[in-house]
């Protein structure tokens, strides 16, 4: 996948196409915290979660205490 940064401009296009009012001095602030979103989640996909089961296994009412306080 390549990664390329979202730009000011392209911020703002995307908000325009979702139809969201974003002011010109926001478009640099919100292409920031896009691309930081994007750099986390992408180091997220780089994990291996294969042995974790889905969350549809998890009942939260079955788990068993053992610890002391």
């Amino acid at each position: 996948m390549l990664a390329v940064e979202l730009t000011p401009p392209e911020a703002a296009r995307w908000a325009a196409r979702a139809g969201l009012v974003l002011p010109a001095e926001r478009h640099a602030a919100v292409a920031a915290v896009a691309n930081h979103i994007h750099s986390v989640v992408s180091v997220l996909r780089e994990l291996d979660f294969a042995d974790v089961p889905p969350a549809a296994a998890y009942r939260a009412g079955e788990e068993t205490h053992d610890a002391a306080v």
